[in-house]
């Protein structure tokens, strides 16, 4: 944290030199250039800030360093260097016991320049300039936030809590990986009591205050030898002081200063003072966040988490029996979703007559001691022009998911007329859920399935949206041998094929490329390593440090559009299937035909070639962004439509189609036919099989997800469905509108899922 400038610490210049070659190591990484040893590679971050955690009293020296390369790059127009040196300074000044506070001003007048910068860089200069702001005025408060929220500490003053999920697919990886990192993930959460955590927010807000006048080694005694309730108020003491004068904005350090150094001598007083030396600045870690791993195995598994998040069933309940809780009555109350009606409904005995004097005494609200306010409430408003909310109005009012979960509250709360009732306090999101997949493009496809079920529940009756921030990240995985069971036949299964997203965020973010995309191999690595002593230290530290360096650190979302697909089939009694993809969907000619169907086939395929006749129509993408409708017929055996582009200045809202085309060749041998590529880009298309032969429809390249036996399929942008749910409401009352009207033009119209990265898109 940023503290007091009086403390200057002697470095060696062969620490200093060293630090300096690690930074500027990691600086050539980005520029392709990458380590000698190839096991080096993505950990150079990692060790840098390993090596500053070992000797605390090295950050101001490292922030100092960073902060002259930021301004060397802003200078030498390096811009890819900005946002990872400024994502490692962060790091360090959270982490940090103290930082002079003219360091700290240097970097707030670096954010502040970044405002002239496009985007990300304006949109990451402004959050880390009004974060430095506080931490100047209160030193500490952006380490006591960060535990605070992850640690889901009782504090009124702050009252936000986060959790990680993560979220693996265990048919697409291995037993190892999956007990690997279950056991990664249950070690990190050893010995991080809530009491441990306390103690820590005070060491830190203690030291970044008050430097060198902090008795480090006397405190720790004295917050040892405590009972837990004295450590639970001096850390709401500790944490009123830090927010309140992070908050105010007239604030003054020194009397921060003061009011913790009473803070301080008061927890001291137990203790003889000036019995310990002072022992300099020491570093107070950085628990690990509260990170639950889980075996992606139900459809609505995603849903059912965040639901126990907001609303725990019971504080003592076990994973055992949670799934026996969930379908206990008290869930099924709170979150009853009903699937076969749009509005959920409420049935309950009313013992109330209606007549007012029928009232209860306890309902009845004491008469305020009056007033011209009073008597003027009393008085009707009538004959009055109620004013109609502008669109702008009702935008915030949906945003705000409502104030309630979908269904009008089983009892109104009486009142005395005349008395203006309370204004209903909005919900505020008080909770972040931290969505993190491990996986391929596969588990990625599950997601944006699962993300679209949870939108449309939230449409038919809100819950989560006004109560939770939902955030997702993605960790590319792939083992050395994929699971063939849910590996499409077309693809080749390797690695670029299966990461197709992750490529495309490490092409637009170095950052993510450097620090996340290199665990792609190394995690299966490190689970492959036989169980040792050493092993536990790898991993423990590594990947879970990883892991919270990133959703601490990635803020900026990459927003991936979800494609909705409608499949019809060969059997005109079957309904047709409504699906999603968000990476890729495959057709293919169907293999089995009834054995009276073979000889006509073999007959057309002798003739016209292998295929089968498809209709395509499709809307043409062209620079105007005009509706440009184009329709073909051709002989093809399959198609392949890919949603990611291969290069990150390409649209993301754009379908690149592969059709395999069979043309015939007439020649003086003979007959042949040959295979050509045709390619278009589009973002709607409609295809169709004109002979009513069959094929495969595989979605984003998992053979679990194959629909056999169709004949036709429709692809557009997913829309998002509380826009559909308002359009139809609006489409009720003006029967002739084309067009978006009202609240419809200001609400977002397609279902876009967004993965956080370190920078977004670079442009």
């Amino acid at each position: 944290g940023a503290g007091p400038a009086a403390h200057i610490l002697f470095v060696p210049a062969e620490v200093e030199s060293d630090i300096l070659r690690r930074v500027r190591t990691l600086l050539r990484e980005l520029d392709g250039h990458h380590p000698a040893c190839q096991c080096d590679r993505g950990m150079l971050r990692w060790t840098l800030h390993k090596k500053i955690d070992q000797n605390p009293s090295n950050s101001s020296v490292l922030v100092r360093i960073l902060v002259k390369e930021l301004e060397r790059a802003e200078r030498g127009d390096f811009r890819h260097y900005i946002v990872p040196l400024l994502h490692t300074l962060m790091y360090a000044l959270i982490k940090a016991p103290c930082i002079p506070d003219e360091l700290c001003s240097r970097v707030y007048d670096f954010c502040t320049k970044l405002l002239t910068l496009p985007k990300p860089f304006c949109t990451i200069g402004l959050d880390y300039a009004t974060r430095l702001k506080m931490e100047r005025t209160a030193p500490g408060m952006l380490y006591q936030r960060m535990v605070i929220s992850e640690q889901s500490l009782k504090s009124d003053p702050y009252p936000y809590q986060e959790k990680i999920f993560i979220f693996a697919d265990p048919e697409l990886l291995s037993e190892a990986i999956c007990n690997a990192l279950v056991t990664d993930t249950a070690a990190a959460q050893v010995s991080q009591s809530p009491r441990a955590c306390m103690c820590y927010v005070i060491i830190h807000a203690m030291q970044a205050a008050l430097g060198d006048g902090c008795d480090i080694s006397s405190l720790k005694g004295s917050l040892q030898d405590m009972p837990t309730s004295d450590v639970e108020h001096w850390f709401q003491q500790v944490v009123a002081a830090v927010e309140c004068a992070g908050n105010e904005a007239s604030a003054d350090r020194s009397q921060h200063t003061a009011r913790l150094e009473k803070i301080y001598h008061a927890v001291l007083s137990s203790l003889q003072a000036g019995d310990a030396p002072l022992g300099g600045l020491q570093g107070t870690p950085l628990p690990n966040p509260n990170i639950s791993f889980h075996l992606w195995t139900e459809e609505d598994q995603l849903w059912k988490e965040l639901v126990l998040f907001i609303r725990p069933l019971s504080q003592s309940c076990e994973p055992s029996c949670l799934s026996q809780d969930l379908d206990n009555f008290e869930i099924q109350d709170i979150i009853s979703d009903c699937e076969c009606c749009e509005q959920t409904r409420f049935s309950m005995l009313s013992t109330d007559s209606g007549i007012e004097r029928d009232l209860p005494a306890a309902a009845e609200e004491p008469f305020p001691p009056f007033s011209p306010e009073t008597e003027q409430s009393r008085l009707q408003r009538k004959g009055g022009i109620k004013k109609k909310p502008s669109p702008l109005e009702s935008v915030a009012f949906l945003q705000a998911g409502c104030n309630s979960p979908g269904a009008k509250p089983p009892v109104k709360p009486q009142r005395r007329p005349g008395i203006p009732p309370e204004p209903a306090a909005p919900l505020q999101r008080l909770h972040t859920a931290r969505i993190v997949l491990l996986g391929d493009d596969r588990i990625l496809g599950r997601l944006a399935q699962a993300y679209h079920s949870l939108r449309k529940r939230e449409t038919r009756r809100v819950f989560l949206t006004p109560r939770l921030n939902l955030q997702f990240y993605y960790i590319p995985v792939v083992t050395g041998q994929p699971d063939t069971l849910a590996v499409a036949d077309h693809s080749a299964a390797g690695p670029e094929e299966l990461c197709e997203v992750a490529g495309y965020l490490g092409r637009a973010d170095p950052w993510y490329e450097s620090n996340i995309n290199t665990l792609c191999h190394m995690i299966p690595k490190l689970a492959a390593m036989p169980s040792s002593p050493s092993k536990h230290l790898v991993t423990d530290l590594f990947i879970t440090d990883v892991i919270a360096y990133y959703v601490r650190m990635g803020t900026q979302p990459v927003c991936f559009q979800v494609y909705a697909v409608k499949i019809f089939f060969n059997d005109p009694e079957q309904e047709p299937a409504e699906d999603v993809f968000l990476t890729e969907l495959h057709t293919q000619v169907q293999d089995s035909t009834p054995h009276r169907e073979l000889s006509m086939t073999k007959k057309k395929t002798t003739l016209d070639g292998p295929g089968i006749d498809l209709t395509v129509t499709y809307r043409k993408v062209v620079v105007s962004d005009r509706a440009k409708e184009l329709a073909m017929s051709l002989r093809s055996t399959g198609l392949v439509m890919k949603a990611i582009p291969g290069d990150e200045a390409e649209d993301l809202v754009c379908l690149n189609v592969n059709i395999t085309e069979i043309v015939k060749i007439n020649n003086l041998s003979g007959r042949s036919f040959s295979a050509v590529a045709n390619r278009l880009k589009t973002r709607n298309i409609k295809i169709r099989s004109t002979e009513q032969r069959p094929f495969t429809v595989c979605l984003d390249k998992d053979s679990r997800r194959t629909y056999r036996n169709v004949i036709s399929v429709e692809v557009s942008p997913c829309l998002e469905p509380s826009y559909c749910l308002q359009k139809t409401r609006t489409m009720k009352f003006s029967l002739h509108e084309t067009e978006d009207v009202g609240l419809v033009k200001y609400m977002p119209k397609s279902l876009l899922l967004p993965i956080n990265t370190f920078s977004g898109v670079i442009q």
